[in-house]
């Protein structure tokens, strides 16, 4: 475990009350732990900044209905397995599927993979979801 350091912040009152606000919304149990996730945030984005080997999410919803639209989704994946790590299928209801694809690697690559697949017509909406191999945010 690593050793843990105390640290003063001045802060304005209504900033710290925002604040405040903001921790008891999020469920956060005191203020310390609020701002380790948030530096940790603000590290996570560091990383894809500068390039470094990142990992993250990307989710889709799209029309299963749609001509030629999962065989699309899945020869963008074959041609992008370098960054793919894994793949998940769920059917949410008679016309709409949910898709999840795991990805690591550099952040460029990883981007170009999203918003390919976010474009693509028939897909209602698209998301990256960034995060780190938690090797630069410990």
């Amino acid at each position: 475990m690593s050793e843990l350091v105390r640290f003063g912040v001045s802060l304005e009152k209504k900033l710290l009350d925002k604040f405040d606000n903001f921790i008891r919304e999020r469920n956060y149990t005191n203020r310390s732990e609020a701002l380790r996730d948030m530096i940790r945030q603000e590290l996570v984005k560091k990383e894809w900044v500068e390039g470094e080997d990142v990992a993250g999410a990307i989710t889709l919803i799209y029309d299963h209905h749609r001509k030629d639209l999962l065989g699309r989704i899945t020869d963008i994946q074959h041609n992008h397995q370098q960054v793919i790590i894994s793949t998940q299928h769920i059917h949410l209801d008679h016309d709409n599927c949910l898709e999840i694809v795991a990805v690591r690697g550099n952040p460029a690559e990883v981007q170009r993979l999203a918003d390919v697949l976010k474009s693509i017509k028939g897909v209602k909406h698209g998301i990256l979801n960034m995060s780190s191999t938690g090797k630069g945010i410990e």
